[in-house]
């Protein structure tokens, strides 16, 4: 249909598939940067805005994309959102270089506007490579190349964390002086300007067929006036903006209002932005809306099991992003295999189905997990997903572009992008709540066993101690019990009183150990005996009672020749008795400290070897608590996204199944109701 020959027809394709590899890695390679990018802008309150900036840009824009597409050359398009790309890219790597800046603020304000320029490039990369492949290869060879698609995704899903990593971490030595984390943009410019050349000399210009006219312009402006505040309502944060709060309402209702004014303008418009009546098309209908329930699914998978990872089998961080790799290499291998398949036997619904059944049993896996699972086990459950949800994306948008008037075959693939992302971005929303709730519910419900812990074993630990979030655990719990042993030590070695009272005031404490400090701890009790052991000594003495002495010696800790000149002492003169008694005196006092220096070592250690496995036996049960409580919250969401999956299915069982063309000319008339 092109007139091209099959080199350039390649060569036309790794310029697609290289520019979407690069809207595909962005979504990623920034992520792992993001926190080195915060901290050198000083924009932590506005972190969420750098992700959320590109999300509402590459989301509200696929639709204008789709319409453009069936009104002007897609080689010119492609080259606008590459160009818009990349623009965006050097500008987000340049981001505060140059200080505050007249209207774009500092450099994270600038960062948030740059990527929402990248989102309006990106938003083309995604629509554009599906149209331009239609544009390339009649239905019945599609599918294999479509599927390469679904391999660019994963592959760029692979890769993106790594080198986002790599780049922040070592980037800096590229060239001095430039920050490490810029580069993460800096990358994108000369792949694209590749990506660039082999469009510019390989690509022909693609002018649609069919459809004249201009966009329209006031059903672009309301459909994006309806598509921000919507997504952006999904996406705010629910804690801090919860469902029911007036601004989430008030974007609802902005959102509800501008897309009915959209849907009355494209009715009553001759041009509009989406016909309605593809939706009488019974293939376009059905796929988009198993689509909007894999998006769900999808994004519940991804959102959430590095979570799952670093909470519940408390793995690193970086552990956690690698274990979203198989997950990447199913989708690939699903893909690939995909479109193979359909390309030979020229069906499509038996592969979207099977895959269907696969990610259904992945999911089913998902919603069974322990906080025991090991990490193999997430590893296997992940290739699953994968392997179901490789074939999904690129059939129904095959499914599509293969019932539709080529007249408006970008309406109908842009659609297809849009609803995934839409179905995504709904779930994401609807499962964060679920997940907020799920571990509420989840601590709650153990809430019996941590108060049962806090009267036997965690009589140190204040409530909500661990409120703020992100904390050491098992340091946290020792640091409060060393706390504990520090006020013990205080109040047994240097009698201090605000320590005593501390120990007082604590209502966890045994009331025996109370009433040893208030009497004065171990010390006034080593001291009274000593002093009782004197005066029974300087009594017998002083009254020459011999009997009495004896007694009084055998009940004292001193030594015996000691005891011997006690005793030639007790007839001699009262100045010699009187003498003796000052000398017997100092030396009381001195045994009684070394005693009670003694006693109070042999206390404190006993205390700290009880206090230290008090913490460990704490910190393991706190821990697995914790643990369970996220390991229920989570796997929740995925029992739920098992309900996305199968309403995916069952309406996979209504899409009509329709004959692959080989070739690319339909007339109108032919289209499927």
């Amino acid at each position: 249909m092109t007139g091209l020959s099959k080199r350039d027809t390649n060569l036309t394709l790794i310029g697609i598939l290289l520019a979407l590899f690069l809207g595909a890695l962005d979504q990623t390679i920034v992520a792992t940067a993001l926190p080195k990018i915060v901290e050198d802008l000083q924009g932590l309150s506005r972190y969420a805005w750098v992700a959320t900036a590109y999300l509402l840009a590459s989301t509200a824009l696929v639709p204008i994309y789709g319409k453009l597409a069936d009104l002007y050359s897609r080689k010119a398009i492609e080259l606008w959102a590459v160009g818009l790309f990349l623009a965006g890219s050097f500008l987000s790597g340049l981001s505060g270089e140059f200080g505050n800046l007249p209207l774009l603020g500092d450099g994270m304000n600038q960062l948030v506007i740059f990527r929402a320029l990248q989102g309006i490039g990106g938003a083309g990369l995604f629509a554009m490579a599906f149209i331009i492949i239609a544009d390339l290869f009649p239905p019945s060879e599609r599918g294999k190349y479509q599927g390469l698609v679904g391999a660019t995704f994963g592959i760029a899903s692979v890769l993106g964390p790594w080198i986002g990593g790599l780049l922040t971490d070592y980037g800096s030595a590229i060239i001095p002086g430039i920050e490490g984390w810029r580069w993460v943009f800096y990358v994108n410019v000369p792949f694209g300007a590749l990506a660039l050349w082999f469009i510019i000399t390989r690509m022909p210009p693609l002018v649609p067929r069919g459809e004249q006219g201009g966009l329209n312009y006031l059903s672009a402006f309301l459909l994006i006036a309806g598509l921000v505040p919507l997504i952006l309502a999904l996406q705010l944060d629910k804690n801090t903006y919860p469902w029911g709060s007036s601004i989430t309402l008030g974007l609802f209702a902005l959102a509800a209002v501008s897309l009915l004014l959209f849907s009355i303008r494209s009715v009553r418009a001759q041009n509009p932005i989406l016909a309605f009546s593809l939706f009488k098309n019974k293939v376009f209908s059905t796929s988009n809306a198993a689509l909007f329930f894999l998006g769900a699914g999808f994004l519940s998978i991804l959102i959430f099991l590095p979570l799952f990872m670093v909470q519940v089998v408390g793995v690193s961080a970086t552990r956690a992003g690698v274990s979203l790799i198989p997950l990447s290499l199913g989708v690939v291998a699903g893909s690939v295999l995909a479109g193979q398949l359909v390309s030979r036997i020229g069906h499509y619904r038996l592969q979207m189905l099977s895959g269907g059944v696969i990610l259904f049993v992945g999911m089913i896996l998902l919603s069974r997990m322990t906080p025991d699972i090991a990490y193999w086990q997430v590893t296997l459950y992940m290739v699953i997903c994968g392997l179901g949800l490789g074939p999904s994306f690129p059939l129904y948008t095959l499914a599509i572009q293969n019932a539709v008037d080529v007249r408006k075959i970008g309406q109908a693939t842009s659609a297809s992008q849009f609803f995934r992302q839409i179905g995504g971005t709904v779930g994401a929303a609807v499962m964060g709540t679920v997940l907020a709730t799920g571990i509420a519910a989840s601590f709650q419900s153990n809430a019996t066993q941590f108060a049962a812990l806090s009267t036997t074993e965690v009589p140190f630990i204040a409530e909500g101690s661990f409120a703020g979030g992100n904390v050491d655990i098992a340091a946290e719990i020792q640091r409060q019990f060393d706390a504990q042993y520090k006020l013990l030590e205080q109040a047994l070695n240097d009698g201090d009183p605000e320590a005593i009272a501390a120990l007082q005031a604590n209502p966890f404490l045994p009331a025996e150990f109370k009433s040893r400090l208030s009497a004065g701890g171990p010390e006034a009790a080593i001291r009274t005996e000593f002093e009782a052991q004197y005066q029974a000594i300087a009594s017998a003495l002083n009254g020459a009672d011999v009997a009495a002495l004896d007694e009084a010696l055998a009940a004292t800790r001193i030594p015996g020749f000691v005891k011997t000149q006690i005793k030639q002492t007790a007839t001699q003169s009262p100045e010699v008795r009187t003498a003796l008694l000052s000398q017997l005196s100092s030396q009381f006092e001195a045994q009684a400290e070394q005693v009670v220096t003694a006693t109070n070592a042999q206390i404190l250690a006993e205390v700290k070897t009880q206090l230290d496995f008090q913490a460990q036996t704490v910190s393991e049960q706190v821990i697995r608590s914790i643990k369970l409580a996220f390991s229920e919250a989570i796997t929740r969401i995925y029992f739920y996204g098992i309900f996305f999956v199968l309403a995916a299915w069952l309406i996979t069982l209504f899409v009509p199944e329709l004959p692959l063309r080989k070739s690319n000319e339909m007339p109108s008339a032919a289209v499927a109701d």
